[in-house]
């Protein structure tokens, strides 16, 4: 139930608008060797609103790769996050951009948040120059260095050990005595039975990192539900003597106090942390995967009704009179147009040339690109040499 006192009010001809609430939280959190975070959390109606209009992009921006992919303008793997929106937006809401942020394949959104243009979302899955990483790396290797993306990971788990090198990095640079920017590696429950996982989490833990392990339970691991994949469903847990902290993934207002919390105890020292995200995907594990074949479409619509992200955001808006039902309506009307014409302007980018093959490889110590002697095409009439 939401709990909500007036902070501030506008008056209009027929109804009064607050400013700010107070969210209750309760049940929000099940912490690990760690404090619970208040169970509270407090919210201005621009805030709300930017959660919305975020989230409501990011599924309409999922939704429309699901209907290109159909389509078959967007080929190979593509992995959506529609159900999961409330996981990016928290977190990106907690951290800072000196954070560091490494994730799985499931991706799309993240670069979003991370500073990518639905435009360039688009690109980049339709193969197209405009794309994020120049219609190279596809629906899993987005990248964004500028705002410290380091990208989705096209192998399960493999970006972990990659998020404890960059929390190595932020204690290594910064002073002794002072808080340090944090590196957040996400996963999902699949993976988190892998060793490299223990075997990161072990390091950071010896050494001190702030390295945030954030598994993304979506409950399934492709097919696989984690009652049938793993002995402890407790992910939180898994660190033994590291602490961890369970959220409510499908509540953005928990991951944000839930990550602040986080990010407050690995930034002043304290070592890792795991965090468990509890969410849910509502497309199957990938556009091969129907994903009504291990659980059934009653489930889903059930979190549809009951738990969506994006209609929990619209609902405190509307509960609190900051906004108004056709308020919200007349939003996402233009939100939809916004992404429709994205999609419309990424299809106008031009298709890699062939010599952007060999480009964005190799780097000289300038940082300015640079090519080894000989590179062998598959064709070896074809092959290239620079000497």
């Amino acid at each position: 139930m939401l709990v909500s006192s007036l902070r501030r009010e506008v008056r209009g001809p027929s109804r009064r608008f607050m400013s700010s609430v107070s969210i209750s939280l309760k049940g929000a959190f099940t912490p690990h060797r760690c404090e619970t975070p208040e169970e509270s959390a407090e919210a201005t109606k621009e805030e709300l609103m930017e959660y919305y209009r975020q989230m409501y992009i990011m599924r309409r921006m999922e939704i429309t790769c699901d209907t290109e992919y159909k389509a078959r303008n967007i080929r190979g793997f593509c992995h959506l996050y529609d159900g999961q929106e409330a996981v990016a937006m928290g977190t990106e809401a907690a951290l800072t951009k000196e954070d560091s942020w490494i994730t799985s394949y499931r991706c799309h959104c993240m670069a979003l948040v991370r500073g990518h243009s639905v435009k360039g979302v688009f690109a980049e899955l339709l193969g197209r120059v405009g794309g994020a990483t120049k219609g190279k790396g596809g629906s899993m290797h987005f990248y964004n260095k500028s705002q410290n993306f380091y990208g989705g990971q096209g192998i399960v788990g493999a970006q972990v050990p990659v998020g404890a090198g960059l929390a190595f990095a932020k204690k290594y640079k910064t002073p002794d005595g002072e808080k340090m920017p944090i590196a957040i590696t996400m996963f999902g429950d699949g993976a988190a039975n892998q060793g490299q996982v223990f075997e990161s989490a072990n390091m950071a833990a010896l050494w001190g990192l702030p390295l945030v392990l954030c598994i993304e339970n979506n409950q399934y691991g492709m097919g696989t539900s984690t009652e049938r994949s793993t002995a402890n469903v407790n992910y939180h847990t898994m660190g033994n003597n590291i602490p961890g902290l369970k959220i409510d993934g499908m509540n953005v207002l928990a991951v944000k106090k839930g990550m602040e919390m986080v990010r407050e105890f690995c930034s002043s020292g304290n070592g890792p942390m795991f965090v468990e995200m509890n969410t849910y995907r509502y497309h199957g594990h990938s556009m091969s995967d129907p994903g009504t074949t291990y659980r059934t479409r009653e489930e889903i619509q059930e979190y549809r009704k009951a738990k969506d992200p994006i209609e929990y955001v619209k609902n405190v808006l509307i509960d609190n009179n900051m906004a108004t039902a056709d308020e919200c309506k007349a939003m996402e009307k233009e939100l939809r147009k916004d992404v429709e014409k994205a999609l419309v302007e990424a299809k106008e980018s031009p298709e890699p040339q062939f010599d952007d093959l060999y480009q964005d490889i190799y780097v000289d110590q300038q940082g300015k690109a640079s090519f080894p002697p000989h590179i062998r095409m598959p064709d070896r009439m074809k092959s290239l040499s620079f000497e």
